[in-house]
């Protein structure tokens, strides 16, 4: 929840008049992060007091998985609550095990998603992910961060760029996908 990376894009995306809200899960046990995300969620969808629309799922890392398989029973249920997903650093596998794909989600979902990753991130090789990508039934957008790691860092560009490049890629994006679903 606090990782630089969230923090500046939860305040630019408000700055830009989306309602955001950050939480953060204790443990790093995958089924417990879901429950977590998925209790938000619900919050969030039956709160009469702040009447919310629509949301996108978003997360970092093992946050962007949780919220993949929310979005995975989203899209089975046909919840038009859910309107995308937004993953930063997507560990699509573990690092040295190429061969251990965590793709069942995202291969199930069919709301927009879009993907920032770094070019050089050791969880998510980019062939394997574009292999990945083309399989999903739903518009995708990958942007790569030349260089970067999982933690979206490379040398050669300030931290004060990076954000911008991730926040100014997932504004756009989510105008695009309003502006679509407007008709």
């Amino acid at each position: 929840m606090n990782f630089p990376q969230l923090v500046a894009l939860a305040n630019y995306l408000a700055s830009h008049g989306l309602l955001c809200l950050r939480f953060t899960c204790k443990g790093l046990n995958l089924g417990y992060r879901t429950k977590a995300y998925g209790a938000v969620l619900a919050y969030l969808k039956s709160n009469e007091e702040h009447k919310v629309a629509g949301v996108f799922l978003a997360g970092r890392s093992m946050g962007s998985r949780a919220a993949a398989s929310l979005i995975r029973v989203a899209c089975e249920q046909d919840d038009d609550f859910v309107q995308g997903l937004i993953c930063l650093s997507y560990p699509l596998h573990p690092p040295k095990a190429r061969s251990k794909l965590r793709d069942e989600d995202l291969l199930q979902i069919t709301k927009p998603v879009l993907f920032i990753s770094g070019s050089a991130d050791e969880m998510c090789d980019r062939a394997l992910m574009m292999n990945v990508v083309s399989k999903i039934k739903a518009p995708v957008k990958i942007h790569w961060i030349e260089n970067a790691n999982h933690g979206l860092t490379t040398k050669g560009k300030t931290l004060d760029d990076m954000l911008a490049e991730i926040n100014e890629q997932t504004l756009l994006w989510i105008q695009q996908i309003l502006k679509l679903q407007k008709g």
